[in-house]
């Protein structure tokens, strides 16, 4: 029976689709449009009635029953061997209505393709966006003219043309300069007003060592814009004029803001003196943004904050401290730290500096302290970092001052673990700052809000919910330039492909896919061990044991091991609960390693860890840890261990109902 991994769908031409490799039988057009218009939804669902509307102008009372009919004939066809009266798993019925899931289509491979070449290196993007484009059979959802189809169709028309445009600046990076004026030349005919295009053609002419034909073609495109449409170049092909015309080798246009930023910098450094205070507040606030730069500006920004905190210390200004050290106001959404020793550097001197305030000192400063306290202790046992959220969130309140709430509410989220099952409390408070955040234009805080739900949603396995968070966290990302959403939402995918009944294998390579976002992103918090337990989880969720090679151990790399983790990865600080399963899987003796598991952090993964302990205490017949994970996993009997949005080991129901057998025998 098909599972998905070999059915393909193409839009970007006629509709069709495949079956391992052969073309399936999709009917007649009003059949292929009701499959064109579930690619269009891409994945959410589609009610039977909007269906109905969106297919038929005027709809008979018929149409509804047609819309069945037709919807029947497209399961057959699409999944011919799935035996008769077993639910549908590609077209499935969902609520109201249908969906397409786990599907592979041309249109969504295309747009991931474009999407991820802006930031990849010319030879991989150049490879992408070659596959890519060659996945266009003709024009897409041809022979479609519903109005969905028409502005799906200009919609992908645009990005084709986009695609075009970053393969040739790809090929120009990696110096196929004369090979790719033709096809420039041309895509500027076709397309005049795409002033990206004629850049692009200018530059590869420049290059090629045709410096006259670069500049007329600039002015070509000049005359063009000012005559046609009255309007001058935009900055980019301005640049570049400029810098022909200086015969810059680069020839390169800045990026937007160089020049305000080169200004501005040294405007400062002329008027502010060496060693004044305001460079203190101002470094924070300027690692504040670097760090949500991501990749090695967030790496940079910890370890310069605590020299920054260390030399407003050495002021002996307490509330400028205090200044310093709030301003740093970066949530997290992972509950594990980055920097163990530089988060408990900062931990002391947010208490040191809430000691020495004044007792008038305003409540947004103490707020800040305590919630920095809050959210550097993320992880550690203990009551101080709760204690510290919920002093924060009180002065917080009391403000009225919003940006002081969230940050606030920041750290109540990453410091509510005392326990398993509290991901209902935790999806509140990320409705609180979804709710806040957009409302005061505090986007940080926003994209938390988004990915707090995400997590908690996951938690309580309400997918769709979640996936609709995930969408709208990925949409400000792009917005704001946060590379960072990247890895969750991409991790998140990953995730519902295995929550969501996926065969082993295919959740396995979603995870793999999802690993490489973690290259670079500056989060070794989050990195560490990642890929390897997600592997353990998805194995042991489906009641299978760990398969590593002979020889291999925790903390150890060891080739690729489809039960554990990648070539090279290491088990990081999930060895200790990982360590019974790859003993019990290579026939030896894990009853010592399931004796001394220690209880697991308190975090997003907790769940996970403490049924990774049962399972193999289970395994081993170990009464008093299996006991110890019972209780612990008991308050979140009605969730799913995916509380973290990026792994899963399924619902801990089912965990918990092996565990009570164990105990009862």
């Amino acid at each position: 029976m098909s599972d998905g991994t070999d059915v393909r769908i193409g839009v970007l031409g006629p509709v069709t689709a495949w079956v391992g490799g052969a073309e399936a039988v999709l009917g007649g057009p009003r059949q292929r449009a009701v499959l064109a218009r579930l690619v269009v939804a891409r994945g959410r669902v589609v009610t039977a009635g909007r269906l109905v509307e969106d297919l038929w102008p005027d709809p008979s009372p018929g149409a509804l029953a047609a819309l069945r009919t037709f919807v029947a004939a497209l399961r057959r066809g699409i999944e011919p061997d799935r035996p008769a009266r077993t639910p549908a798993r590609l077209l499935v019925t969902d609520g109201p209505g249908y969906a397409l899931r786990a599907v592979a289509v041309d249109a969504w491979s295309f747009e991931a393709a474009v999407s991820g070449a802006r930031d990849q290196p010319p030879a991989t993007a150049r490879a992408a966006l070659d596959q890519a484009l060659d996945a266009w059979r003709g024009t897409a959802y041809a022979g479609l003219d519903e109005p969905w189809a028409v502005a799906e169709r200009a919609r992908l028309a645009g990005l084709r043309l986009v695609a075009v445009e970053r393969r040739a600046e790809a090929r120009i990076a990696l110096g196929e300069v004369a090979d790719v004026v033709p096809g420039l030349d041309a895509h500027v005919s076709e397309h005049p007003w795409r002033e990206e295009g004629w850049r692009l053609l200018a530059l590869a002419l420049y290059r090629s060592g045709r410096q006259a034909d670069a500049l007329a073609v600039l002015r070509r495109a000049r005359a063009l814009l000012v005559g046609e449409l009255g309007v001058d170049p935009g900055p980019r092909l301005a640049a570049l004029e400029s810098a022909v015309l200086r015969h810059d080798a680069g020839a390169g246009p800045p990026a937007a803001g160089d020049d305000v930023w080169r200004d501005t910098t040294a405007a400062y450094d002329r008027v502010v003196a060496a060693g004044a205070r305001t460079r203190l507040e101002s470094t924070a606030t300027l690692l504040r943004t670097l760090a949500l730069a991501g990749g090695e500006g967030l790496a940079a920004a910890r370890a310069q904050r605590v020299a920054a905190v260390h030399a407003a210390e050495q002021l002996g200004d307490p509330e400028l401290t205090a200044r310093v050290i709030g301003a740093f106001d970066v949530p997290g959404a992972w509950t594990r730290s980055d920097d163990a020793g530089l988060a408990a550097e900062l931990v002391a001197a947010a208490e040191r500096a809430l000691t020495a305030l004044p007792q008038d000192a305003p409540d947004a400063v103490r707020a800040r302290l305590l919630a920095t306290v809050a959210v550097e202790s993320r992880g550690l046992p203990g009551p101080r970092g709760p204690e510290a959220a919920r002093r924060a969130e009180e002065l917080a309140r009391r403000t009225g001052d919003p940006g002081v709430l969230a940050f606030a509410l920041a750290g109540r989220y990453l410091t509510r673990f005392e326990r398993t099952g509290l991901a209902a409390e935790r999806d509140e408070i990320g409705a609180e700052l979804v709710f806040l955040a957009a409302r005061h234009g505090l986007t940080t805080f926003e994209i938390l809000g988004h990915l707090v739900r995400l997590q908690a949603l996951s938690a309580l396995g309400r997918w769709e919910a979640a996936g609709r968070h995930a969408e709208d966290v990925a949409a400000l990302g792009r917005r704001h330039e946060r590379p960072l959403v990247d890895v969750f939402t991409r991790w998140f995918a990953a995730l519902r492909t295995a929550a969501t009944g996926a065969p082993v294998d295919v959740a396995d390579r979603a995870y793999r896919d999802a690993a490489a976002t973690l290259d670079g992103s500056g989060m070794p918090g989050l990195a560490d061990g990642l890929l390897p337990l997600s592997l353990l989880a998805l194995r042991v969720g489906r009641g299978l044991p760990a398969r590593m090679p002979t020889g291999a151990g925790p903390g150890t790399a060891a080739g690729d091991d489809p039960g554990g983790r990648a070539a090279g990865d290491t088990w990081g600080p999930y060895a200790p609960w990982a360590e019974p399963h790859l003993l019990l899987a290579r026939g030896a003796d894990a009853a010592v390693a399931v004796r001394r598991l220690p209880d697991p952090p308190p975090g997003l993964l907790a769940e996970t860890l403490w049924l990774l302990a049962g399972r193999a205490a289970v395994a081993v017949g170990d009464r008093r840890v299996a006991e110890r994970a019972h209780a612990a996993l008991l308050p979140a009997a009605a969730e799913v261990a995916a509380g973290s949005g990026v792994l899963t080991a399924g619902p801990v129901r089912d965990h918990l109902d092996v565990l009570a057998r164990f105990l009862a025998g």
